[in-house]
Protein backbone atom coordinates (compact mmCIF):
# COMPACT_ATOMS: atom_id res chain seq x y z
CA UNK A 1 0.00 0.00 0.00
CA UNK A 2 2.97 2.29 0.64
CA UNK A 3 4.09 1.75 -2.97
CA UNK A 4 0.64 1.80 -4.52
CA UNK A 5 -2.40 2.48 -2.25
CA UNK A 6 -4.79 0.62 -4.54
CA UNK A 7 -2.79 -2.59 -3.94
CA UNK A 8 -4.37 -2.82 -0.49
CA UNK A 9 -7.51 -3.90 -2.37
CA UNK A 10 -5.71 -7.07 -3.48
CA UNK A 11 -5.09 -8.51 -0.04
CA UNK A 12 -8.54 -7.37 1.08
CA UNK A 13 -10.11 -9.13 -1.93
CA UNK A 14 -8.17 -12.32 -1.27
CA UNK A 15 -9.18 -12.20 2.39
CA UNK A 16 -12.86 -11.49 1.67
CA UNK A 17 -13.24 -14.13 -1.06
CA UNK A 18 -11.62 -16.95 0.95
CA UNK A 19 -13.54 -15.91 4.08
CA UNK A 20 -16.94 -15.98 2.31
CA UNK A 21 -16.21 -19.13 0.32
CA UNK A 22 -15.14 -20.99 3.47
CA UNK A 23 -18.36 -19.95 5.23
CA UNK A 24 -20.40 -21.13 2.24
CA UNK A 25 -18.53 -24.45 2.13
CA UNK A 26 -19.28 -25.04 5.80
CA UNK A 27 -22.92 -24.01 5.43
CA UNK A 28 -23.85 -26.62 2.82
CA UNK A 29 -23.85 -30.40 2.82
CA UNK A 30 -24.10 -30.68 -0.98
CA UNK A 31 -20.70 -31.80 -2.27
CA UNK A 32 -21.10 -30.12 -5.67
CA UNK A 33 -21.80 -26.78 -3.99
CA UNK A 34 -18.78 -27.21 -1.73
CA UNK A 35 -16.64 -27.89 -4.77
CA UNK A 36 -18.10 -24.89 -6.60
CA UNK A 37 -17.24 -22.50 -3.76
CA UNK A 38 -13.74 -23.96 -3.58
CA UNK A 39 -13.30 -23.40 -7.33
CA UNK A 40 -14.45 -19.79 -7.00
CA UNK A 41 -11.86 -19.20 -4.28
CA UNK A 42 -9.07 -20.85 -6.29
CA UNK A 43 -9.91 -19.17 -9.60
CA UNK A 44 -10.11 -15.64 -8.16
CA UNK A 45 -7.02 -15.91 -5.97
CA UNK A 46 -4.85 -17.69 -8.53
CA UNK A 47 -6.21 -15.35 -11.20
CA UNK A 48 -5.00 -12.30 -9.28
CA UNK A 49 -1.63 -13.97 -8.71
CA UNK A 50 -1.34 -14.85 -12.41
CA UNK A 51 -2.25 -11.34 -13.56
CA UNK A 52 0.28 -9.56 -11.39
CA UNK A 53 3.09 -12.10 -11.45
CA UNK A 54 2.87 -14.27 -14.55
CA UNK A 55 0.81 -12.59 -17.29
CA UNK A 56 3.69 -10.62 -18.84
CA UNK A 57 6.02 -13.63 -18.57
CA UNK A 58 3.69 -16.00 -20.42
CA UNK A 59 2.71 -13.32 -22.90
CA UNK A 60 6.37 -12.72 -23.81
CA UNK A 61 7.14 -16.47 -23.91
CA UNK A 62 4.22 -17.23 -26.25
CA UNK A 63 5.15 -14.27 -28.46
CA UNK A 64 8.78 -15.46 -28.74
CA UNK A 65 7.61 -18.99 -29.58
CA UNK A 66 5.21 -17.79 -32.29
CA UNK A 67 7.83 -15.39 -33.67
CA UNK A 68 10.24 -18.30 -34.09
CA UNK A 69 7.65 -19.77 -36.49
CA UNK A 70 7.29 -16.52 -38.37
CA UNK A 71 4.09 -15.45 -36.62
CA UNK A 72 3.81 -12.05 -34.99
CA UNK A 73 0.92 -11.88 -32.55
CA UNK A 74 1.17 -10.41 -29.09
CA UNK A 75 -1.16 -8.99 -26.49
CA UNK A 76 -0.01 -5.81 -24.69
CA UNK A 77 1.93 -6.22 -21.45
CA UNK A 78 0.55 -4.64 -18.28
CA UNK A 79 3.95 -4.01 -16.61
CA UNK A 80 2.35 -4.20 -13.16
CA UNK A 81 4.34 -3.73 -9.99
CA UNK A 82 4.53 -7.05 -8.12
CA UNK A 83 2.84 -6.59 -4.73
CA UNK A 84 5.05 -7.50 -1.76
CA UNK A 85 4.20 -10.91 -0.31
CA UNK A 86 1.42 -11.74 -2.79
CA UNK A 87 2.60 -15.34 -3.30
CA UNK A 88 2.79 -15.92 0.44
CA UNK A 89 -0.56 -14.53 1.56
CA UNK A 90 -2.34 -15.99 -1.50
CA UNK A 91 -1.08 -19.49 -0.70
CA UNK A 92 -1.92 -19.08 2.98
CA UNK A 93 -5.49 -18.01 2.17
CA UNK A 94 -5.92 -20.78 -0.42
CA UNK A 95 -4.62 -23.36 2.05
CA UNK A 96 -7.27 -22.23 4.55
CA UNK A 97 -10.09 -22.67 2.01
CA UNK A 98 -8.86 -26.14 1.06
CA UNK A 99 -8.61 -27.16 4.72
CA UNK A 100 -12.21 -26.08 5.29
CA UNK A 101 -13.32 -27.96 2.15
CA UNK A 102 -11.57 -31.11 3.34
CA UNK A 103 -13.16 -30.79 6.76
CA UNK A 104 -9.80 -30.45 8.52
CA UNK A 105 -10.97 -27.24 10.22
CA UNK A 106 -14.16 -25.27 10.68
CA UNK A 107 -14.55 -21.93 8.91
CA UNK A 108 -13.69 -18.85 10.97
CA UNK A 109 -16.82 -16.78 11.64
CA UNK A 110 -15.06 -13.66 12.95
CA UNK A 111 -13.90 -11.67 9.91
CA UNK A 112 -11.39 -9.62 11.93
CA UNK A 113 -9.66 -12.71 13.30
CA UNK A 114 -9.52 -14.30 9.86
CA UNK A 115 -8.18 -11.08 8.32
CA UNK A 116 -5.48 -11.07 10.98
CA UNK A 117 -4.57 -14.64 9.98
CA UNK A 118 -4.04 -13.60 6.36
CA UNK A 119 -2.20 -10.37 7.19
CA UNK A 120 -0.31 -11.26 10.39
CA UNK A 121 2.59 -8.81 10.08
CA UNK A 122 5.64 -10.88 11.16
CA UNK A 123 5.22 -13.45 8.40
CA UNK A 124 3.08 -11.56 5.88
CA UNK A 125 5.69 -10.66 3.27
CA UNK A 126 7.92 -13.76 3.22
CA UNK A 127 6.44 -16.50 5.39
CA UNK A 128 6.48 -18.92 7.02
CA UNK A 129 3.28 -19.82 5.15
CA UNK A 130 1.17 -20.66 8.18
CA UNK A 131 -1.67 -23.14 8.52
CA UNK A 132 -5.02 -22.06 9.86
CA UNK A 133 -5.15 -25.02 12.26
CA UNK A 134 -2.02 -23.70 13.98
CA UNK A 135 -2.45 -19.92 13.89
CA UNK A 136 -6.17 -19.17 14.05
CA UNK A 137 -6.72 -20.67 17.54
CA UNK A 138 -3.84 -18.57 18.88
CA UNK A 139 -5.65 -15.34 17.97
CA UNK A 140 -8.46 -16.30 20.33
CA UNK A 141 -6.19 -16.79 23.32
CA UNK A 142 -5.44 -14.13 25.90
CA UNK A 143 -1.80 -13.17 25.49
CA UNK A 144 0.37 -11.96 28.34
CA UNK A 145 4.10 -11.30 28.22
CA UNK A 146 5.95 -14.51 28.98
CA UNK A 147 9.59 -14.04 30.01
CA UNK A 148 10.85 -17.34 28.59
CA UNK A 149 9.04 -16.85 25.30
CA UNK A 150 10.35 -13.30 25.03
CA UNK A 151 13.92 -14.44 25.66
CA UNK A 152 13.62 -17.18 23.05
CA UNK A 153 12.16 -14.65 20.61
CA UNK A 154 15.02 -12.20 21.15
CA UNK A 155 17.55 -15.02 20.62
CA UNK A 156 15.95 -15.86 17.31
CA UNK A 157 15.95 -12.21 16.26
CA UNK A 158 19.62 -11.72 17.16
CA UNK A 159 20.67 -14.82 15.24
CA UNK A 160 18.37 -13.85 12.38
CA UNK A 161 20.06 -10.45 12.08
CA UNK A 162 23.46 -12.14 12.11
CA UNK A 163 22.42 -14.46 9.29
CA UNK A 164 20.95 -11.63 7.23
CA UNK A 165 23.27 -8.67 7.84
CA UNK A 166 26.62 -10.35 8.51
CA UNK A 167 26.41 -13.42 6.28
CA UNK A 168 23.83 -12.86 3.51
CA UNK A 169 24.40 -9.17 2.80
CA UNK A 170 28.18 -9.53 3.10
CA UNK A 171 28.23 -12.46 0.65
CA UNK A 172 25.90 -10.57 -1.69
CA UNK A 173 28.63 -8.01 -2.42
CA UNK A 174 30.90 -10.66 -3.91
CA UNK A 175 28.14 -12.74 -5.53
CA UNK A 176 26.55 -9.73 -7.25
CA UNK A 177 29.87 -8.52 -8.65
CA UNK A 178 30.67 -11.96 -10.11
CA UNK A 179 27.24 -13.04 -11.35
CA UNK A 180 26.69 -9.58 -12.84
CA UNK A 181 29.30 -10.32 -15.53
CA UNK A 182 30.01 -14.09 -15.41
CA UNK A 183 31.69 -14.11 -18.82
CA UNK A 184 34.60 -12.10 -17.40
CA UNK A 185 35.36 -14.36 -14.43
CA UNK A 186 37.43 -17.51 -14.02
CA UNK A 187 36.20 -20.97 -13.09
CA UNK A 188 37.44 -20.76 -9.48
CA UNK A 189 35.84 -17.33 -9.06
CA UNK A 190 32.47 -18.55 -10.34
CA UNK A 191 32.71 -21.67 -8.19
CA UNK A 192 33.39 -19.59 -5.05
CA UNK A 193 30.57 -17.19 -5.99
CA UNK A 194 28.17 -20.12 -6.39
CA UNK A 195 29.13 -21.54 -3.00
CA UNK A 196 28.78 -18.08 -1.49
CA UNK A 197 25.32 -17.75 -3.01
CA UNK A 198 24.27 -21.08 -1.49
CA UNK A 199 25.01 -19.61 1.93
CA UNK A 200 23.67 -16.18 0.97
CA UNK A 201 20.20 -17.36 0.03
CA UNK A 202 20.04 -19.67 3.04
CA UNK A 203 20.96 -16.90 5.47
CA UNK A 204 18.87 -14.30 3.68
CA UNK A 205 15.68 -16.33 3.94
CA UNK A 206 16.33 -18.29 7.14
CA UNK A 207 17.48 -15.05 8.76
CA UNK A 208 14.18 -13.40 7.87
CA UNK A 209 12.26 -16.44 9.11
CA UNK A 210 14.08 -16.33 12.44
CA UNK A 211 13.29 -12.62 12.83
CA UNK A 212 9.62 -13.20 11.94
CA UNK A 213 9.27 -16.20 14.26
CA UNK A 214 11.10 -14.31 17.01
CA UNK A 215 8.85 -11.23 16.71
CA UNK A 216 5.76 -13.42 16.89
CA UNK A 217 7.13 -15.38 19.84
CA UNK A 218 7.74 -12.21 21.88
CA UNK A 219 4.04 -11.44 21.45
CA UNK A 220 3.13 -14.99 22.48
CA UNK A 221 2.49 -16.54 19.06
CA UNK A 222 4.19 -19.72 17.85
CA UNK A 223 4.92 -19.87 14.11
CA UNK A 224 6.16 -23.03 12.44
CA UNK A 225 9.88 -23.65 12.01
CA UNK A 226 10.89 -22.82 8.44
CA UNK A 227 14.50 -24.05 8.29
CA UNK A 228 16.36 -26.89 10.01
CA UNK A 229 20.00 -26.57 8.98
CA UNK A 230 19.36 -27.72 5.37
CA UNK A 231 23.00 -28.00 4.37
CA UNK A 232 23.44 -30.89 6.80
CA UNK A 233 20.92 -32.93 4.80
CA UNK A 234 22.17 -36.28 3.48
CA UNK A 235 19.96 -36.38 0.39
CA UNK A 236 18.02 -33.97 -1.79
CA UNK A 237 14.76 -35.34 -0.37
CA UNK A 238 15.97 -34.62 3.15
CA UNK A 239 17.13 -31.17 2.04
CA UNK A 240 13.56 -30.29 1.10
CA UNK A 241 12.33 -31.49 4.48
CA UNK A 242 14.67 -28.90 6.03
CA UNK A 243 14.46 -25.99 3.54
CA UNK A 244 11.51 -23.56 3.44
CA UNK A 245 9.50 -26.17 5.32
CA UNK A 246 6.26 -24.20 5.24
CA UNK A 247 6.30 -24.06 1.42
CA UNK A 248 7.56 -27.63 0.96
CA UNK A 249 4.78 -29.02 3.14
CA UNK A 250 2.25 -26.72 1.42
CA UNK A 251 3.12 -28.17 -1.98
CA UNK A 252 3.10 -31.67 -0.55
CA UNK A 253 -0.36 -31.29 1.01
CA UNK A 254 -2.08 -29.20 -1.66
CA UNK A 255 -0.35 -30.25 -4.92
CA UNK A 256 1.64 -33.50 -4.63
CA UNK A 257 -0.92 -35.54 -2.63
CA UNK A 258 -3.97 -34.31 -4.65
CA UNK A 259 -2.10 -35.32 -7.82
CA UNK A 260 -1.91 -38.82 -6.40
CA UNK A 261 1.33 -38.72 -4.43
CA UNK A 262 2.85 -42.18 -4.38
CA UNK A 263 -0.49 -44.00 -4.35
CA UNK A 264 -0.83 -44.71 -8.07
CA UNK A 265 2.34 -46.55 -8.96
CA UNK A 266 5.97 -45.70 -9.51
CA UNK A 267 5.72 -43.88 -12.85
CA UNK A 268 2.90 -41.60 -11.73
CA UNK A 269 4.76 -40.96 -8.47
CA UNK A 270 7.75 -39.72 -10.48
CA UNK A 271 5.42 -37.59 -12.62
CA UNK A 272 3.82 -36.07 -9.52
CA UNK A 273 7.22 -35.23 -8.06
CA UNK A 274 8.35 -33.52 -11.27
CA UNK A 275 5.10 -31.57 -11.67
CA UNK A 276 5.20 -30.43 -8.04
CA UNK A 277 8.75 -29.16 -8.31
CA UNK A 278 8.13 -27.46 -11.65
CA UNK A 279 5.21 -25.59 -10.08
CA UNK A 280 7.41 -24.76 -7.10
CA UNK A 281 10.01 -23.33 -9.46
CA UNK A 282 7.39 -21.20 -11.21
CA UNK A 283 6.10 -20.02 -7.81
CA UNK A 284 9.54 -18.57 -7.11
CA UNK A 285 9.54 -16.32 -10.12
CA UNK A 286 8.27 -15.59 -13.62
CA UNK A 287 11.44 -16.68 -15.38
CA UNK A 288 12.45 -19.91 -17.12
CA UNK A 289 15.55 -20.09 -14.92
CA UNK A 290 13.29 -20.71 -11.90
CA UNK A 291 11.35 -23.37 -13.81
CA UNK A 292 14.63 -25.12 -14.68
CA UNK A 293 15.73 -24.81 -11.05
CA UNK A 294 12.51 -26.46 -9.91
CA UNK A 295 12.77 -29.10 -12.63
CA UNK A 296 16.33 -30.03 -11.61
CA UNK A 297 15.25 -30.48 -8.01
CA UNK A 298 12.40 -32.68 -9.22
CA UNK A 299 14.82 -34.77 -11.30
CA UNK A 300 17.01 -35.19 -8.22
CA UNK A 301 14.06 -36.55 -6.27
CA UNK A 302 13.27 -39.07 -9.00
CA UNK A 303 16.90 -40.16 -9.46
CA UNK A 304 17.41 -40.63 -5.73
CA UNK A 305 14.30 -42.81 -5.64
CA UNK A 306 15.40 -44.85 -8.67
CA UNK A 307 18.85 -45.37 -7.19
CA UNK A 308 17.42 -46.12 -3.77
CA UNK A 309 19.46 -43.39 -2.10
CA UNK A 310 17.74 -42.69 1.19
CA UNK A 311 20.20 -42.38 4.09
CA UNK A 312 19.24 -44.13 7.28
CA UNK A 313 19.13 -41.26 9.75
CA UNK A 314 19.41 -43.46 12.84
CA UNK A 315 22.57 -45.16 11.66
CA UNK A 316 23.97 -41.82 10.52
CA UNK A 317 23.43 -40.28 13.92
CA UNK A 318 25.15 -43.14 15.69
CA UNK A 319 27.90 -43.68 13.14
CA UNK A 320 29.11 -40.33 11.88
CA UNK A 321 31.87 -41.10 9.41
CA UNK A 322 33.06 -40.75 5.83
CA UNK A 323 29.81 -41.96 4.27
CA UNK A 324 27.80 -39.58 6.45
CA UNK A 325 29.82 -36.51 5.47
CA UNK A 326 30.10 -37.78 1.91
CA UNK A 327 26.31 -37.75 1.62
CA UNK A 328 26.21 -34.22 3.03
CA UNK A 329 28.84 -33.00 0.57
CA UNK A 330 27.17 -34.70 -2.41
CA UNK A 331 23.83 -33.16 -1.50
CA UNK A 332 25.42 -29.73 -1.07
CA UNK A 333 27.10 -29.98 -4.49
CA UNK A 334 23.90 -31.05 -6.23
CA UNK A 335 21.83 -28.31 -4.58
CA UNK A 336 24.51 -25.68 -5.25
CA UNK A 337 24.41 -26.61 -8.93
CA UNK A 338 20.70 -25.80 -9.04
CA UNK A 339 21.35 -22.45 -7.35
CA UNK A 340 23.24 -21.39 -10.50
CA UNK A 341 19.93 -21.20 -12.37
CA UNK A 342 18.22 -19.57 -9.41
CA UNK A 343 20.81 -16.78 -9.20
CA UNK A 344 21.70 -16.22 -12.86
CA UNK A 345 20.10 -13.22 -14.50
CA UNK A 346 18.95 -15.37 -17.42
CA UNK A 347 19.40 -18.79 -19.02
CA UNK A 348 22.40 -17.66 -21.11
CA UNK A 349 24.23 -16.44 -18.01
CA UNK A 350 23.50 -19.73 -16.22
CA UNK A 351 24.99 -21.76 -19.09
CA UNK A 352 27.97 -19.41 -19.17
CA UNK A 353 28.62 -20.01 -15.47
CA UNK A 354 28.38 -23.79 -15.87
CA UNK A 355 30.69 -23.84 -18.92
CA UNK A 356 33.32 -21.64 -17.28
CA UNK A 357 33.28 -23.64 -14.04
CA UNK A 358 33.76 -26.85 -16.04
CA UNK A 359 36.96 -25.54 -17.66
CA UNK A 360 39.66 -24.52 -15.17
CA UNK A 361 40.88 -21.10 -16.27
CA UNK A 362 42.15 -17.87 -14.77
CA UNK A 363 42.90 -16.65 -11.28
CA UNK A 364 40.65 -16.09 -8.30
CA UNK A 365 38.99 -12.70 -8.17
CA UNK A 366 38.87 -11.50 -4.57
CA UNK A 367 37.69 -7.92 -4.87
CA UNK A 368 37.81 -6.12 -1.54
CA UNK A 369 40.13 -8.30 0.56
CA UNK A 370 38.62 -7.28 3.88
CA UNK A 371 35.10 -8.06 2.71
CA UNK A 372 36.24 -11.41 1.29
CA UNK A 373 37.88 -12.40 4.59
CA UNK A 374 34.84 -11.24 6.56
CA UNK A 375 32.66 -13.40 4.30
CA UNK A 376 34.68 -16.54 5.00
CA UNK A 377 34.72 -15.80 8.73
CA UNK A 378 30.96 -15.27 8.76
CA UNK A 379 30.41 -18.63 7.03
CA UNK A 380 32.73 -20.26 9.57
CA UNK A 381 30.70 -18.90 12.50
CA UNK A 382 27.46 -19.96 10.80
CA UNK A 383 28.66 -23.53 10.15
CA UNK A 384 30.02 -23.74 13.70
CA UNK A 385 26.64 -22.73 15.17
CA UNK A 386 24.58 -24.91 12.81
CA UNK A 387 26.98 -27.82 13.32
CA UNK A 388 26.68 -27.61 17.08
CA UNK A 389 22.89 -27.48 16.87
CA UNK A 390 22.90 -30.42 14.44
CA UNK A 391 25.15 -32.76 16.40
CA UNK A 392 24.25 -31.61 19.92
CA UNK A 393 20.53 -30.75 19.67
CA UNK A 394 20.13 -30.95 23.44
CA UNK A 395 23.37 -29.17 24.22
CA UNK A 396 23.57 -26.28 26.65
CA UNK A 397 26.23 -23.97 25.28
CA UNK A 398 26.31 -20.43 23.98
CA UNK A 399 22.75 -19.00 23.76
CA UNK A 400 21.22 -21.79 25.85
CA UNK A 401 23.93 -22.28 28.46
CA UNK A 402 22.72 -22.78 32.01
CA UNK A 403 25.25 -20.15 33.08
CA UNK A 404 23.94 -16.60 32.67
CA UNK A 405 27.40 -15.15 32.06
CA UNK A 406 27.99 -17.55 29.14
CA UNK A 407 24.65 -16.63 27.60
CA UNK A 408 25.31 -12.91 27.82
CA UNK A 409 28.83 -13.30 26.44
CA UNK A 410 27.34 -15.23 23.50
CA UNK A 411 24.69 -12.55 22.91
CA UNK A 412 27.29 -9.80 23.14
CA UNK A 413 29.68 -11.60 20.78
CA UNK A 414 27.04 -11.98 18.06
CA UNK A 415 25.79 -8.40 18.50
CA UNK A 416 29.36 -7.09 18.20
CA UNK A 417 29.81 -9.15 15.02
CA UNK A 418 26.61 -7.64 13.64
CA UNK A 419 27.78 -4.10 14.42
CA UNK A 420 31.35 -4.61 13.17
CA UNK A 421 30.88 -6.87 10.15
CA UNK A 422 27.27 -6.20 9.19
CA UNK A 423 26.32 -4.57 5.90
CA UNK A 424 23.69 -1.98 6.73
CA UNK A 425 23.12 -0.62 3.24
CA UNK A 426 22.22 -3.98 1.70
CA UNK A 427 19.26 -4.67 -0.54
CA UNK A 428 15.94 -6.19 0.33
CA UNK A 429 15.38 -9.78 1.31
CA UNK A 430 15.64 -12.08 -1.72
CA UNK A 431 12.30 -13.74 -1.04
CA UNK A 432 10.43 -10.41 -0.96
CA UNK A 433 10.36 -10.61 -4.76
CA UNK A 434 8.31 -13.81 -4.65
Amino acid sequence: MNWQPIYAILIFTSTLITYVCALKIDATTVQNKKKAYLKVSLIINLGILFLFKYYDFFNDSIFEFLESWGLRMKLPNFDLLLPVGISFYTFQAIGYTIDVYRGDIKSEKHFGIYALFVAFFPQLVAGPIERAVNLLPQFKETKVLNYNQAVEGVRLIIWGYFMKIVVADRLAIYVNSVYGIPEYHSSITLLIATIFFAFQIYCDFAGYSNIAIGCAKIMGFDLMTNFKRPYFAQSCAEFWSRWHISLSTWFKDYVYIPLGGNREGTVKNYRNLLVTFLISGLWHGANWTFVIWGGLNGVYQVLFKILGISPNKKSAETNIGIVYFGNIMLTFILISFTWIFFRANNFIDAITVIKRIAVATGDLFIGDKSSFVYSIFAIFVLVLKDGYDEFFPNGNMFFTSKFRVVRFISYSFVIVLILLLGVFDGGQFIYFQF
